[in-house]
C-alpha cells in the first residue's frame, strides 16, 4: 500500500472517529448505535450551518435529512390499518386528526382525546411521518381515543409566540362542545399532551386553558421530557449531560433562540450563568426555578450553581433583546406562579436521567405538588433525550419502547 493511501486511511479513520465517539454513561445501552445517530445530527448541522451562510433557510438540510430518517421508521411498520387518519384544519390550523377503529366508543359511549404536540426545539418535525405518526395511530388505536396533532408553525418562519398561540388557538377549537360532540369525545376525558418542545407548548396550553371557567378544559396534562424554562443552562442536568446525545446544551441555547427569534450567535449570553442573576430577573422568579431548592439530593449530586461571569460575556450590558421572551410564561411554564400551577389538571411528567433537560421536568412537578396537582413522576435512569422517538428500525432502543409504554399505560388508566 503506497504511503499516500495509509495517511488518506488515516485521516478518515480519525475523521469518523472524532464525529462518531463520544464518551457515554454505562447505563445507556447500545452506546455505539447512539453515537452514529448523534453524528449524523452533527454532520446535519454543519452541513446546515454552511448552507445558512449561503443564504439557504436554516434547518432545511436538518429537516430534509430528518425525512429520510422518519420514512425509514415507517418502512418498517407502526402503521394501524383500522385507524382513521384526516388532514383538517382547526381555525386556521393545520391539523391531523386520528380516529380509533371502533366509530361511537368502543365500549358504548364517548370516547377519550388526545390533543399532541410534536417535539422539535420549535423548528422542526411533523406529525405526519415517522415516529410521531406512529405514536398517534398507536395512542388513538390501543387508548379507544381521538388523537389530534397539531402541525404549528416552526422558526425561523415564525417565533414566539406562534408556536404558542397556534397550538392554544387549536385547542380553544377542539374543546368547543360542538368539535368534541362531532367527534364523539367525552369532554370530561380529554388530555393534552406532547414530547420536549411540544410538552413545552402542551404545559403552556394547559395553563392558560385551566385558567378560563367559561368552557371545557383538560383532564389531564402529559409531558414527555418538557423543556420549561430558559434562564439557567447551568442545573446538575445541564452540567451532567452538557455533551450527552442527542440534545446537547449548545443546540438546547440554539433552539431557545430560534424560538424567540434571535441570532444564534448570540448563544454566550443565553449560556452565561450571569443571565439568571440579570436586574429583569426577580428573586421571586429565580425561587421558581430554585434547584437546590426544588431537586431531590440524589438529582443534586455535587453539583453547585455556577460561578457569575465577569467577563465579556457576563452580560455587562443590561439589555438583552431575548429576556422579555424568556420571562414569559407562555414560553417557560415553570414560572408560573402558584396559583396558575394549582388550577392546571393532574399530570405526567417523564424523565430521563441522561438529558438536559431531566431538571426542568422535576422541578415543575415539584412546583405542581406543592400547588396540589396529583402528578405522577416516571423517571427512566438509563433513558436519554429524544428516546421515545426511537423505537423503530434502524435506530431503535429499548428504553425508547420502555417510555411509549409506560406513557400509554399511563393514559388508559388515568383519562
Amino acid at each position: 500500500m503506497k504511503l499516500s493511501s495509509v495517511v488518506v486511511t488515516l485521516l478518515l479513520t480519525a475523521g469518523v472517529a472524532y464525529y462518531v465517539y463520544t464518551p457515554l454513561p454505562a447505563a445507556i445501552e447500545e452506546p455505539l448505535k447512539l453515537m452514529l445517530l448523534d453524528a449524523l445530527f452533527h454532520v446535519m448541522l454543519q452541513v446546515d450551518y454552511l448552507c445558512q451562510s449561503l443564504g439557504q433557510s436554516r434547518f432545511s438540510v436538518v429537516e430534509g435529512a430528518m425525512s429520510v430518517l422518519v420514512s425509514l421508521g415507517n418502512m418498517a411498520g407502526g402503521h394501524r390499518g383500522g385507524v382513521r387518519v384526516s388532514d383538517v384544519d382547526f381555525d386556521g390550523i393545520p391539523v391531523r386528526v386520528y380516529e380509533p377503529p371502533a366509530v361511537g366508543g368502543g365500549e358504548g359511549g364517548p370516547r377519550r382525546a388526545v390533543m399532541f404536540y410534536h417535539g422539535g426545539g420549535w423548528a422542526f418535525g411533523t406529525s405526519k411521518k415517522g415516529s410521531y405518526d406512529i405514536l398517534c395511530r398507536q395512542m388513538s388505536d390501543e387508548l379507544n381515543a381521538v388523537v389530534v396533532s397539531v402541525e404549528y408553525r416552526l422558526a425561523p418562519a415564525v417565533h414566539f409566540p406562534v408556536q404558542y398561540e397556534d397550538c392554544l388557538r387549536a385547542a380553544k377549537h377542539f374543546l368547543q362542545p360542538g368539535v368534541l360532540g362531532s367527534l364523539s369525545v367525552d369532554p370530561q376525558r380529554v388530555a393534552v399532551s406532547g414530547d420536549s418542545a411540544g410538552g413545552n407548548l402542551a404545559a403552556a396550553v394547559a395553563q392558560e386553558i385551566s385558567s378560563d371557567d367559561s368552557g371545557v378544559r383538560f383532564s389531564v396534562q402529559a409531558l414527555i421530557y418538557p423543556v420549561l424554562q430558559g434562564l439557567d443552562f447551568h442545573t446538575p442536568s445541564h452540567q451532567q449531560n452538557q455533551n450527552i446525545p442527542i440534545l446537547h446544551r449548545y443546540m438546547m441555547a440554539r433552539f431557545w433562540l430560534l424560538y424567540m427569534g434571535v441570532d444564534t450567535s448570540l448563544s454566550p449570553l443565553i449560556l452565561s450563568p450571569a443571565l439568571l442573576h440579570h436586574p429583569s430577573v426577580s428573586p421571586s422568579v429565580r425561587s421558581r426555578i430554585n434547584w437546590a431548592t426544588l431537586l431531590p439530593p440524589k438529582h443534586i449530586k455535587h453539583y453547585k450553581p455556577a460561578a457569575i461571569e465577569t467577563g465579556p460575556q457576563g452580560l455587562k450590558n443590561p439589555e438583552v433583546e431575548f429576556l422579555p421572551g424568556l420571562l414569559d410564561v407562555r414560553s417557560s411554564p415553570l414560572l408560573a406562579e402558584q396559583g396558575v400551577l394549582g388550577r392546571t389538571p393532574r399530570a405526567l411528567i417523564i424523565t430521563c436521567e441522561y438529558d438536559v433537560l431531566r431538571d426542568d421536568g422535576l422541578m415543575y412537578g415539584r412546583r405542581l405538588q406543592d400547588a396540589g396537582v396529583k402528578v405522577t413522576n416516571v423517571h427512566h435512569d438509563d433513558g436519554f433525550h429524544g428516546c421515545a422517538s426511537l423505537t423503530q428500525w434502524p435506530f431503535s432502543f429499548d428504553v425508547g419502547k420502555r417510555v411509549i409504554r409506560g406513557y400509554i399505560d399511563w393514559l388508559q388508566e388515568n383519562l
